[in-house]
């Protein structure tokens, strides 16, 4: 397995959907934010629509993701939750 990279559940309630997602550990979280966008509008048929006052939240704890933190200076792991909301 690939250790620069991890996978996410990611929840979006918006649209109601799901996605399994590899992301970078050395990315900020306001970058992986952009790419977990990206990717969801291409698999939700252009169902999502990007807006700037979105946020990854710990599925577990609630709390938000400073977008200024790299993955890897956080508790995210390997299978870890976290909601697009």
């Amino acid at each position: 397995m690939d250790t620069n990279k991890i996978l996410l559940e990611v929840f979006i309630p918006i649209i109601e959907e799901e996605y399994d997602v590899f992301v970078p550990v050395n990315k900020t979280m306001g970058t992986i934010k952009k790419i977990i966008e990206r990717g969801i509008i291409d698999l939700s048929d252009n169902g999502y629509m990007v807006k700037e006052d979105t946020n990854l939240y710990s599925k577990e704890t609630g709390d938000i993701y400073n977008v200024n933190l790299k993955l890897i200076e956080t508790d995210l792991k390997n299978g870890s939750q976290v909601i697009l909301i």
